[in-house]
């Protein structure tokens, strides 16, 4: 079989094959062996029907033939595709030029490939991030929250201003006039906002005996009339932060080794914030640079339907359907794929660009890279890497795990070029960002668990950064396949 590739209009390509007639003989002797062992024939055992009784069967041995032809075709595509290294990203359009009735057949498809978009300045980005330098102000702060655990209310005699805590009743009727809410003494921190905005404006300037009346609305209801009586405000003192007072408090003798304690905690922390929004903006800034007129829809409809697909999944993991969803998030289904599709078309730029950084810098991947990619993938699939390693051949898929590592460098050259400032315009040094916990150093200590819950927050709501694959998810290369034969751009 012999294939070749020629660019037509716009991101397709006509892909010629011929095949010889021996292979046309060798699938058509397929064909028969398959047919006869599916036949039932009175006079004749499955698997040993003449051909030339099938042939009859079947209108005749151009019609044997073209069934033949019609199971084979699939699979000589599918070859041809990997052999001409097309990253094919839709259905094609064959078209058998020759050989329907005998001899070598030939046929067209008219192919849709992944497009080599342009990235114009990719070299000369500026990615603002948050400083990973640690201030004094920033150590003031955890003090203050470790302080703020041991904070004793005191009782003031002037009106109530954020922060301060005061003691009220909150009474509120609906428009009917029934009452919907009715709590007494309730303590409440002013500025916080948990209960109606409208609150924290009436509250502050309000002294003990004061009656509010307002209506608001609270937050997915209807209109409430809120009548509140001031009771009592009180700020809360904190405890100074003498070396006693760090001693008992925490595991350390004094407020120096405490600050400097929290002050690598917060360092820490502030360089896992600062390494995930150098990746998330630079990604960002990169995806600006793609011209969204260059963007195939198909990958953005293929890209929509697996966030969809993975969505279904996750609700069903859940025990609730999609309707239950939306009912829960009030959202429609057209509002939800509207928001999956915008999603969709950033992560397909994010996919796009990352290929074309790769091709632009020449990025490789080296046969030991390849076995490397592949032993780690058998490891977390739990199968044997000969195994897997022949998997991916017989269906075409290692040209597309050659890319996602192309694709992992060209990110990696991303972060190393992109110019990085703080918010203040600052340059920030990569050699910060490098720094990492010294070796068997406890990351969980007791003293400044509000340091350590942040950083979990921030790995947490890194669940939707964007990745390495199309749609920023870096998902496991199917090693089974499917019909899309990709290569490598």
């Amino acid at each position: 079989m012999r294939a070749t590739a020629e660019p037509v209009d716009g991101n397709k390509v006509k892909l010629s094959v011929e095949i010889d007639e021996t292979e046309v003989d060798r699938v058509l002797d397929e064909a028969v062996r398959t047919l006869s062992r599916q036949a039932r024939i009175p006079g004749f055992r499955p698997g040993k029907v003449p051909r030339r009784v099938l042939e009859a069967r079947m209108g005749g041995a151009v019609a044997l033939r073209a069934e033949a032809l019609r199971e084979a075709l699939p699979d000589f595509y599918a070859q041809a595709v990997v052999d001409a290294e097309l990253d094919v990203i839709n259905t094609p359009e064959i078209d058998i030029t020759a050989g329907e009735e005998s001899g070598p057949v030939a046929f067209d498809a008219l192919v849709e490939v992944r497009p080599l978009v342009g990235v114009p300045g990719y070299g000369g980005l500026l990615v603002t991030v948050p400083s990973p330098v640690v201030s004094d102000e920033d150590v003031d702060a955890q003090v203050d929250r470790l302080r703020e655990q041991e904070g004793e209310l005191v009782e003031v005699g002037r009106p109530a201003r954020d922060k301060d805590n005061v003691t009220i009743d909150v009474h509120g009727n609906d428009q009917s006039g029934e009452e919907v809410v009715g709590v007494d003494d309730f303590v409440y921190e002013v500025g916080s906002g948990t209960v109606v905005a409208e609150l924290d404006d009436h509250l502050r300037g309000s002294k003990p005996g004061d009656v509010l009346a307002f209506s608001a609305t609270p937050a997915g209801g209807t209109a409430v009339d809120f009548k509140i009586l001031v009771k009592d405000v009180k700020e809360k003192h904190l405890p100074e932060a003498t070396d006693a007072w760090a001693e008992e408090n925490s595991e350390f003798a004094t407020v120096a080794e405490l600050r400097a304690d929290l002050h690598q905690r917060i360092g820490r922390v502030k360089i896992v914030q600062t390494q995930m929004a150098l990746q998330e903006s630079a990604l960002g800034a990169l995806v600006e640079l793609v011209d969204e007129d260059e963007v195939p829809e198909v990958l953005v409809d293929q890209e929509v339907e697996q966030r969809v697909h993975d969505l279904g999944h996750r609700l069903e993991q859940q025990r609730i359907n999609l309707d239950q969803f939306l009912a829960a998030t009030g959202r429609s289904g057209e509002d939800l794929l509207a928001e999956l599709r915008v999603d969709a078309l950033r992560a397909v730029k994010a996919d796009l660009a990352l290929r074309a950084v790769a091709e632009a810098e020449e990025l490789t991947v080296t046969p030991e890279e390849l076995d490397v990619e592949i032993e780690a993938m058998a490891e977390r699939m739990e199968v044997d890497p000969a195994q897997l390693r022949a998997q991916l051949d017989r269906a075409g898929r290692m040209a597309a795990v050659r890319s996602e590592q192309r694709k992992a460098k060209a990110l990696t050259w991303l972060l190393d070029h992109v110019e990085l400032v703080d918010e203040d315009g600052n340059p920030v040094s990569r050699d910060a960002l490098r720094a990492t916990p010294e070796a068997g150093e406890d990351e969980s200590g007791g003293t400044t668990p509000e340091v350590v819950d942040e950083a979990e927050q921030v790995s947490a709501s890194d669940e939707d950064a964007p990745g390495l694959a199309a749609g920023d998810g870096g998902d496991e290369t199917d090693a089974e396949g499917d019909d899309e034969h990709e290569g490598e751009s």
